[in-house]
């Protein structure tokens, strides 16, 4: 398996002047993935919880709905100038029924690690249709729970306290409980790989849970957690104006701006799924 961090010489310079020293950086390969030895997207990602990245790609991709439809998935004979194998090309071969991914899922070039929509074949394959729908989902979450997410999700972040390099996706109960954190150099990748987790445990559709993001809210990440069944998607940054278009169509709780005890909640009239405590000042 391809290493998360590798290490580097710097001059460090600050005001005491400089010094050479060794860095830690977050690596960033490129993975491709290949469904039914037939390649079907490269990304840039931090390795590590590679098939948890292809199994939650595939599932907001609207390729396959649940781990059963998964026969299996496993790296290929990707090599390095050496001979070695790089781990950085996943094979999968779909169950006997389920369709292989339609044209409009291919990518026309690489993608980059910020962004999981671009090199999209055609515009009319973004606005993808779920399975799992959040809109009838009647979870409620207090803001007193929302408040303690981003110091959760930040104290689970192990690499980037290493490299401070990485974006972060935790998947939270109602209550506040901390069900899994991946972390990835794309922020897509980060949530393909936390709902890669969730299929593979069969808990999709994520109903009643909370996807908390490191950064901003974007359309893809409101796209993939719809495409999951996620009710509520919380974020540190701002979501995006299309993020917040897709979320109020599709009946998505969004916040954006959490920190501490304020937020801001973009889309959540009709549902009143965030709850401000009669106690609370906020």
């Amino acid at each position: 398996m391809g290493r998360v961090t590798t290490r580097r010489p710097v001059r460090r310079i600050s005001a005491d002047g400089e010094r050479r020293r060794p860095d830690s950086l977050a690596v960033e390969e490129p993975m491709e993935l290949r469904v039914g030895g037939r390649a079907l997207a490269v990304t840039m990602r931090t390795p590590g919880s590679d098939i948890e990245l292809v199994h939650g790609f595939l599932l907001t991709e609207g390729v396959i709905g649940d781990r059963e439809d998964v026969s299996i998935a496993r790296y290929c004979n990707g090599v390095d100038d050496e001979g070695r194998n790089t781990y950085n090309v996943i094979d999968v071969e779909l169950a006997p029924g389920v369709a292989p991914p339609e044209a409009g899922v291919e990518r026309n070039f690489y993608t980059t690690s910020s962004c999981g929509v671009c090199g999209k074949a055609s515009l009319d394959a973004v606005r993808l249709k779920s399975r799992y729908s959040p809109a009838a989902d009647p979870v409620s979450v207090s803001t007193s729970v929302l408040a303690t997410l981003p110091d959760q999700l930040r104290a689970a972040q192990k690499v980037f306290d290493t490299t401070g390099g990485l974006h972060a996706a935790g998947l939270f109960t109602a209550d506040g409980e901390l069900l899994a954190v991946r972390e990835d150099v794309g922020r897509h990748n980060a949530v393909d790989k936390v709902i890669g987790w969730a299929v593979q445990s069969g808990r999709v559709p994520l109903s009643g849970c909370v996807l908390m993001v490191s950064g901003r809210a974007s359309f893809e990440l409101v796209q993939k957690a719809v495409m999951a069944g996620i009710p509520v998607l919380a974020a540190v940054s701002a979501p995006s104006s299309l993020a917040v278009e897709l979320a109020a169509e599709t009946g998505m709780t969004v916040i954006g701006f959490l920190r501490g005890t304020s937020m801001n909640v973009y889309t959540d009239a009709a549902k009143a799924r965030v709850v401000v405590p009669e106690h609370s000042t906020a």
